[in-house]
């Protein structure tokens, strides 16, 4: 069965790092720009990792986003990762405040990014 994925960023050549990231074959790839379009598409596909930028374009910047998936019942279980460019202790830190399950800073390595997700979605198996 294929994990779900939800990847949330404004710049498309990140999106597309980030796909390119994991093998489709072993997961459904999902993408939004923003965090409204973030939490409408989440609620529709239920994914069960939300890998989200920080600083984003609107109303809702990344924070926000993730305190409202992690307060979605229809999610519960979801895990999500913060991606930013932002790396000082006090942004780490209000991401995982927020309820991140990982805070990777901009440039990351892909490798790491995906060992980060296979060990989340291996630990929920192992639940």
């Amino acid at each position: 069965m294929k994990t779900c994925l939800l990847i949330v960023d404004d710049h498309g050549e990140i999106r597309r790092l980030v796909r390119l990231t994991f093998d489709p074959d072993r997961h459904e790839i999902h993408e939004a720009v923003d965090g409204a379009e973030a939490l409408a598409l989440a609620r529709r596909v239920r994914p069960r990792v939300v890998l989200l930028d920080v600083m984003m374009p609107g109303p809702l910047n990344g924070l926000e986003v993730c305190r409202g998936l992690k307060a979605e019942p229809l999610l519960s279980g979801l895990h999500v990762v913060l991606l930013s460019a932002r790396g000082q202790r006090s942004d780490i830190d209000a991401g995982l405040a927020a309820g991140a399950d990982g805070y990777f800073v901009k440039p990351f390595s892909p490798v790491a990014l995906l060992d980060h997700v296979e060990r989340l979605v291996q630990a929920e198996g192992a639940r």
